[in-house]
């Protein structure tokens, strides 16, 4: 059944971000790691950050998707603090809220210029005494860490200045070399004596790049460094592996398609509706199925200036609600939005706002929304449909991207330019109740397209072409 409204021309080409609005998606580490099979080990350069986004959620669900497959698991971060002899320290230096001192300017070229030379990360074993921000999604289920001083701070300034990556050694007294470093984001480092694999989510800087303030050409030449030094690269949609190959010109074979998983802990998805609808009445006022939900950060390419625009005309008075943080570019984005909250008039009063909410929150915002609305310019992906539809919430998505391939036929799907189309879809999503039952049914069956063990064998796929 075609669940499409009419997109009239073809959209334009688009971009995809990462930048999720609450906390990732993802377990924290409490459970014992198997520590005789291979090792791997991933960045913690997004997994780091005190809020979520969307490759922390992507390097958490990988994380605890290779335990399965009996990995060992590590993370390698890059503290502002210097190794220190006491271990506790060298801990509590990879959560530390603490403000790093600025290194003075020429202590900082020094660093920059001898980046290339490579740097040394140090093991860190958790003491079981530091406790790990929740809020920002609790310690990654990985049964050791990596520390180097200033890594990505470093590397990207060198890569910036010089255009030379930086390699990483491990100082293996005290710690187990990983078998296989996994990146999960375009970076200027590569381990030295493993396979290099790294994630590319997108290339939206290029074919959308008035959506982004990256520096295009910089970004072009480590992409492009990227394509030359990875012993494979992994990508989550065949959009984005097709645009890999045609624009870094990456030979098929070395770029693997893995997709993604939505790892949504059990606590939270098997709490009744009737518990969930109580806690949405109590803290927001709002009724079961009710309300249209968009979240995501607030940036061009997840087209909130639209959807407030197409809401607004729809004439639907069943609530919006917007959760999601300011990123890059958001003005125009939010133009509509608040200048309708602050007239306090009688659309004000169908629009929500909210910059930051815990995970479990936005999780049952999710269950009790009538829709996600996620008509994203382009995505390499696209979780939050997924997630939503893994919930069992109905969608409007976009044809942007790789959207249709995570929606299927379980959406209503629209250009992402045509906001009448929009509004077309909202009203069917708030008078058709038969639509929008329908398409809950069959975004679950979507949704367990892209399951863990479909994920766990992509996976394995790819790291046996590196040899791990």
């Amino acid at each position: 059944m075609d669940r499409s409204v009419d997109v009239g021309e073809p959209s334009r080409p688009t971009e995809f971000s990462t930048t999720a609005a609450a906390e990732p998606t993802g377990l924290s580490a409490s459970s014992p790691v198997s520590t005789t099979g291979p090792t791997l080990c991933i960045d913690g350069y997004n997994i780091a950050m005190t809020k979520g986004t969307g490759i922390a959620t992507y390097g958490r669900n990988l994380l605890s998707t290779v335990r399965g497959m009996g990995y060992d698991t590590q993370v390698i971060y890059g503290p502002p603090r210097k190794r220190s002899k006491r271990p506790l320290l060298n801990e509590t230096a990879l959560v530390d809220a603490e403000r790093p001192r600025k290194n003075r300017r020429i202590a900082r070229y020094l660093q920059t210029l001898t980046s290339r030379n490579g740097v040394k990360a140090w093991p860190v074993t958790p003491s079981g005494e530091v406790f790990w921000p929740t809020r920002a999604g609790g310690r990654p289920q990985a049964s050791s860490f990596w520390a180097a001083h200033d890594l990505f701070f470093r590397a990207n300034r060198s890569f910036s200045a010089y255009r030379k990556e930086t390699p990483v050694d491990f100082d293996v007294e005290g710690g187990r070399r990983p078998d296989i470093m996994h990146w999960t984001a375009t970076l200027p480092l590569h381990a030295r004596g493993v396979p290099n694999v790294y994630t590319i989510h997108d290339l939206i800087p290029l074919r959308l790049p008035h959506t982004t303030l990256d520096d295009k050409p910089a970004y072009f030449a480590l992409c492009r460094a990227i394509a030359r030094r990875a012993d494979h690269i992994a990508v989550v949609s065949e959009t984005t592996r097709q645009d890999v190959i045609r624009m870094l010109g990456v030979s098929e074979d070395r770029v693997t398609n893995t997709y993604q998983a939505v790892h949504l802990p059990s606590s939270l998805t098997s709490r009744p509706d009737a518990e969930v609808a109580t806690e949405l009445e109590g803290i927001f006022d709002l009724g079961w199925k009710d309300y249209f939900l968009h979240f995501g950060a607030i940036e061009p390419k997840k087209n909130l200036g639209r959807i407030v625009e197409a809401y607004l005309a729809s004439g639907c008075t069943t609530p919006l609600v917007v959760v999601g943080g300011r990123a890059w570019l958001d003005e125009p984005e939010t133009a509509l939005m608040n200048q309708v909250l602050a007239d306090k008039g009688p659309s004000a009063e169908r629009i929500r706002r909210y910059e930051y909410l815990p995970f479990s929150m936005l999780v049952s915002l999710i269950r009790g929304a009538r829709a996600t609305l996620f008509p994203s310019l382009y995505e390499g992906f696209g979780l939050p449909v997924l997630e939503s539809m893994a919930l069992g919430t109905a969608v409007l998505t976009s044809t942007g991207g790789s959207l249709p391939e995570v929606a299927g036929d379980a959406a209503i799907s629209v250009d992402p330019y045509d906001v009448p189309a929009m509004s077309r879809g909202l009203r069917a999503l708030e008078q058709d109740e038969a639509l929008r039952l329908d398409l809950e049914a069959r975004g679950r069956i979507q949704a367990a397209k892209f399951s863990v063990e479909a994920y766990r064998a992509r996976l394995a796929d790819l790291y046996a072409k590196v040899g791990a």
